[in-house]
């Protein structure tokens, strides 16, 4: 199934959300320009379309597997990722001084969006890596650093993160694997790691392992534990004591090894500080989440892709208007709406995405200390929405995508069913999304006494007024959505103040209303922005701009009333609350 990259939407979003302009400008993007930007997007598109997407299919088909000891991957599947690493895209955003490009955050999040969308199994490996790097880089020794940043950044080495164990899965607090002192000053590794992506392969020459381990008198809890290095293959060449002892059968993603990692007394060493390793992790934390969002999206785009083509070409039954003749059924009310939704929604979820990543941007680069705080209060606040929304969204668009193909759909053949297989572990990732809106709810709301939130409903509300001289509907329904989304800021601040309890109930109405109303934000900043004119595209792109933001603010945005009601009802909150679970 043919997949095209959409690089215009993500040249307007880079522009649009991103202010593409102002990151370039960032000391950290010095020599990079527009240009080389527009060269970069459209070369990771080339790769995409015609290296990565052809892999799709039959990665799902011939899935990774446990051989002799050693996990295989389909040929195509390894051809591809080495035309990757030898073409350094791996090392996109990877630091320069390391073999990286050190290209800017929203930058390569364009391009992730393409890699994952023509191939989500693919993709995850160097994701993964690019994630052990920032760690090593943000809390390695140099020597460490010099050891293994440059092989990972040049996508010769891969990385994994090796948190979750049998017993303790979002729960980090019950890592049980041990780590033991040497007298060379290497610790030796053991437990059991589960669910662990890409945790082995032979595409690359070495596997680096970032593993929470507890040293022996270590305290019980998270200030207990400790972070550790463990290659597959140490510095001598010999087999390190760390293997896959076996592969989960998933539901999707089947190119992708999930495994079981066992380590026994595997050599590791130690990160930084002991009892800081969960700190060190969450490092990464961030880029992970907004990872998993962008591949949520990328699903669904895809799946839009494919059911737009289906509907164009399928041809059934005569207009509800008149005629004689069957149509295509694109032409169809309900599959219009279908396509419609899953467009617009799926551009109001590339602005908030181009948004995080710009803030990761600033968070890093700007020299102001009090623009970086705020870049970082913004980035906290947004990424639990860009990880569950797009993830939560992806998996609703993509089954939209299904339905508009009918029976056809459900059959493995057409290729859809793969996407609905494949973008359903996206709200699992990296902490489910219940866990992501109380991570919304109280540390990055009611911490702050919801300053953050008033401050995005502030741009939500100057972006109305600017509306108002083009459309007024739309700036009336901005408006109404934003005051009744400040309304739902201070009711969980008094719910969580009064009872804990009946917050966390409400948490994901106020994700989902906080999404929906900073969706509707991007498609007015879209809207104003193909008015003037904004990245050198052509009139029927900045007219379909205006389009989407209408179907959006029909479509999409009166979901947030429904939302903001199951908020203000704390009764709702008192019933869940009051069910004697045992009694189901």
């Amino acid at each position: 199934m043919q997949y095209q990259a959409p690089v215009n939407e993500l040249r307007f979003a880079l522009h649009v959300h991103a202010q593409l302009p102002e990151i370039l400008a960032l000391p950290t993007a010095d020599g990079l320009d527009a240009d080389t930007v527009d060269a970069v997007l459209a070369e990771a598109a080339k790769f995409a379309e015609e290296v990565l997407a052809p892999t799709n299919r039959t990665g799902d088909l011939n899935g990774a597997r446990l051989q002799d000891g050693k996990v295989v991957t389909h040929p195509d599947l390894a051809a591809a990722f080495a035309e990757f690493r030898d073409a350094g895209w791996l090392g996109l955003r990877a630091p320069a001084e390391y073999g990286g490009q050190g290209l800017p955050a929203a930058v390569a999040a364009a391009c992730e969006e393409m890699w994952c969308a023509a191939n989500l199994a693919f993709s995850l490996l160097p994701m993964l890596t690019l994630g052990a790097v920032e760690a090593i880089h943000a809390h390695g020794s140099e020597e460490q650093k010099q050891t293994y940043l440059p092989p990972m950044c040049e996508g010769r080495w891969s990385g994994t993160m090796n948190l979750t164990e049998p017993q303790a899965g979002s729960d980090l607090a019950q890592v049980a694997a041990k780590a033991v002192p040497q007298d060379n000053g290497s610790h030796a590794v053991s437990g059991q790691k589960i669910f662990i992506t890409w945790g082995d392969q032979e595409l690359t020459e070495n596997v680096v392992h970032l593993v929470l381990a507890r040293l022996p008198d270590a305290p019980a809890g998270v200030k207990g534990i400790s972070l550790f290095i463990v290659p597959k293959y140490l510095a001598d060449g010999s087999r390190n004591r760390v293997e896959a002892v076996s592969l989960e059968h998933k539901l999707g993603i089947h190119a992708s090894p999930t495994c079981v990692m066992q380590f026994e007394e595997a050599q590791g060493f130690l990160v930084g500080e002991a009892g800081k390793g969960l700190n060190y992790m969450f490092t990464m934390m961030n880029h992970a989440r907004l990872g998993v969002g962008i591949e949520g999206h990328a699903v669904a785009e895809r799946a839009f892709q494919a059911a737009l083509n289906y509907a164009r070409e399928r041809v059934q039954s005569r207009a509800i208007g008149g005629g004689a003749a069957p149509i295509s059924i694109v032409r169809h009310p309900d599959v219009r709406r279908m396509l419609l939704l899953q467009k617009a929604t799926l551009a109001a979820q590339r602005g908030l995405y181009m948004q995080a990543a710009a803030a990761i941007d600033t968070v890093h680069g700007h020299d102001d200390e009090a623009v970086r705080q705020q870049a970082a209060a913004r980035l906290n606040f947004l990424i639990p929405i860009v990880k569950s929304w797009c993830t939560d969204n992806g998996t609703v668009l993509t089954n939209l995508a299904m339905q508009v193909y009918g029976g056809m759909g459900y059959v493995e053949e057409s290729g859809v069913a793969q996407y609905v297989r494949d973008v359903r572990i996206t709200p699992i990732y990296e902490g489910t999304n219940g866990i992501q809106a109380l991570d919304l709810l109280g540390r990055k709301t009611v911490a702050d006494g919801g300053c953050t939130a008033h401050a995005l409903l502030d741009e939500a509300a100057a972006l109305a007024e600017e509306l108002k001289d083009s459309d007024d509907a739309m700036a009336a329904a901005l408006t109404r959505a934003v005051a009744a989304a400040r309304n739902s800021v201070d009711a969980v601040l008094a719910y969580h103040a009064a009872k804990p309890e009946q917050a966390a109930v409400c948490a994901h109405a106020y994700l989902q209303q906080m999404a929906t109303v900073l969706g509707a934000a991007v498609m007015a900043r879209n809207c104003l922005a193909a008015q003037q004119g904004v990245a050198d595209l052509d009139a029927a792109f900045y007219q379909t701009q205006q389009q989407l933001a209408r179907v959006y603010f029909a479509q999409v945005l009166p979901q947030a009333e429904t939302y903001a009601a199951q908020i203000a009802l704390s009764g709702s909150h008192d019933a869940v609350l009051a069910v004697d679970m045992d009694a189901l």
